[in-house]
């Protein structure tokens, strides 16, 4: 069976783990395409000569499936090289401590807010050290190289500004990774205590756990990593970006077996830089395909 088979043998085989209606209806419905594509159930085109037909079934054009999703990635990868102005670029990514993950993993709409935050933190900061604005592109990650929920932040910035006020383009900039990661900090520590407050925040903790989890976060937690590259291709970044904006999370060439109750899949070690052989349940794959399916974003590059 070939390798685009066994995305469909997965969802067939795991059914009754997502077609319920606890299931959010953006995941059902993706999915159920993505099984109908290229059969009767999305209906046809029918090609005549005078000896012969041809029937052509339609495809189902979601980017979690292989063959439909490629396509659209070339038709993205291809507009937005056109859109973007060939300058330099500077690569950045912002993390957060692992303790927060299962908050945002839990309170979607505080996850919907993250690339808009982390946006303003850059341009807060590159508008009162220079005065400048800069572009900035935004893609956010909710999961890791074992497909482990993960949220964090891939972002592409200008390496040079507009002065409103000189009326002119800054061609150089520095970024502070140090001064970065605080205002970044800060900013998602207060939109989740802020939440907390307002009480919109969900949790199976006490108010009072989250209020420690939060202060330590803040105050003592070391694992607020910034990460900046000062020579970042604009083709680069939009190719890493469209593995995850475009197609499903985890590639065909990464399924290697489908079984009653699990799947084999090969997924990439970043402490060793190396792909392991990994093995994950229905429930778990499923999951994190749902999460991916809605919550990788892409902002549009804007100035101003």
């Amino acid at each position: 069976m070939g390798d685009r088979n066994l995305l469909k043998q997965i969802l067939e085989a795991s059914r009754d783990v997502w077609d319920r209606p606890e299931t959010r209806s953006t995941v059902r419905k993706n999915f159920a395409k993505l099984l109908d594509c290229g059969t009767a159930a999305l209906g046809w085109e029918m090609y005549a000569s005078d000896n012969e037909e041809k029937r052509c079934y339609h495809r189902c054009k979601s980017r979690f499936c292989a063959s439909c999703g490629y396509r659209a990635t070339l038709l993205w990868l291809e507009y937005q090289e056109a859109a973007l102005p060939a300058i330099p670029y500077i690569g950045i990514v912002f993390t957060m401590p692992r303790e927060l993950w299962s908050i945002f993993k839990r309170n979607r709409h505080l996850l919907h807010d993250l690339p808009v935050l982390g946006a303003e933190v850059i341009q807060q900061w590159i508008n009162m050290k220079y005065g400048v604005t800069v572009l900035i592109i935004v893609v956010q990650h909710t999961f890791g190289g074992d497909l482990k929920f993960n949220t964090h932040l891939h972002i592409l910035i200008s390496a040079g500004g507009l002065s409103k006020s000189a009326g002119r383009w800054i061609p150089r900039i520095e970024l502070h990774k140090n001064a970065l990661m605080r205002m970044w900090r800060y900013a998602v520590i207060t939109h989740v205590r802020g939440a907390l407050k307002a009480q919109v925040l969900k949790s199976h903790l006490a108010v009072e756990d989250l209020k420690r989890i939060l202060t330590f976060a803040y105050e003592q937690h070391p694992k607020w990593i910034i990460f900046i590259d000062k020579i970042a291709s604009k083709s680069h970044f939009l190719l890493y970006a469209a593995r995850y904006i475009r197609r499903p999370p985890l590639a065909s060439w990464r399924l290697l077996e489908v079984t009653d109750r699990e799947v084999v899949f090969v997924a990439k070690d970043t402490k060793t830089k190396s792909l392991v052989r990994t093995r994950r349940n229905f429930s778990d794959l499923v999951d994190s395909y749902g999460q991916t399916m809605r919550w990788v974003r892409w902002e549009r590059p804007v100035i101003g």
